[in-house]
């Protein structure tokens, strides 16, 4: 088995081959320095016909010093708008299937742009992306219909308590995640922040589970609500410290009271 490859810890010591390898969309990045590095003009040029590398590009143009969030969101705004009715599928298809991680990140975020779907279907649809095997992707996934979950909470609520019971951690981590009150590159819920109790039906679900990326992750949104509801955070770590006296929820109590126990 091929050992998995360590990424540079900063942009500099990245090796130009394989600087030029993730700008042509032929691998992975390893790390985050590695994702922050891609070229996302070069890789547009690389792997999309050309009719959408013009408009991509000059979409691209029009931003001043964008974000790495700003540039995937413009590069799948375009694509959104120009791929025809005839050619979506299997485009789609194609960036959704591709190598590349960045790529599978436009991919993505054309889900969560796409005001013609319902929640239910755009839930369904960012679910592989969820479960990918790459950590950006799986950022980019959350990211990519949290306004839309702000939106229509209640039924987002309901479809993702399902989830934070299901066998793939990638999942479950997603159910949690994707509704916390602050997040990390995102915009805050403040309906979350002010009523973290809604919550509750996935975090009840979580509270001792058995991978430690869903346990941080619970952790988190914890910690998140103790900075505007210190005293839900205290009562619920509480309640879970009786009823699962267990190494899984006593790491997750921990984490989740860090700010809390300064």
């Amino acid at each position: 088995m091929e050992a998995k490859r360590k990424g540079a810890r900063s942009i500099s010591q990245i090796p130009p081959s394989i600087l030029e390898q993730l700008n042509r969309g032929e691998i992975e990045s390893a790390n985050l320095t590695e994702w922050l590095a891609v070229n996302h003009k070069e890789l547009i040029n690389n792997v999309l016909p050309e009719k959408y590398r013009i408009a991509c590009t000059k979409s691209l143009d029009s931003l001043a010093k964008a974000s790495i969030m700003q540039t995937i969101k413009c590069i799948a705004g375009c694509l959104l708008t120009e791929i025809s009715k005839e050619e979506s599928q299997d485009l789609q298809h194609q960036l959704t299937k591709h190598e590349s991680d960045s790529v599978r990140c436009w991919a993505a975020y054309i889900i969560g742009l796409d005001d013609t779907q319902t929640l239910q279907n755009k839930l369904e649809s960012i679910k592989c992306f969820a479960a990918d095997s790459h950590f950006g992707v799986r950022e980019i996934a959350w990211m990519a219909v949290r306004e839309d979950i702000e939106k229509q909470l209640a039924t987002a609520i309901a479809i993702l308590s399902e989830w934070a019971m299901n066998t793939d951690a990638n999942i479950r981590r997603f159910s949690c995640e994707v509704i916390r009150p602050k997040g990390v590159w995102c915009k805050q819920l403040e309906i979350m922040k002010q009523h973290p109790e809604l919550a509750l039906p996935i975090l009840e679900s979580l509270k001792s589970d058995s991978s430690r990326y869903v346990q941080d992750s619970v952790a988190n949104w914890l910690n998140d609500a103790s900075k505007s509801q210190p005293t839900f955070v205290i009562g619920l770590t509480e309640k879970w410290k009786k009823e699962s006296p267990n190494a899984e929820t006593s790491y997750i109590i921990k984490r989740a009271l860090r700010s809390i126990n300064k």
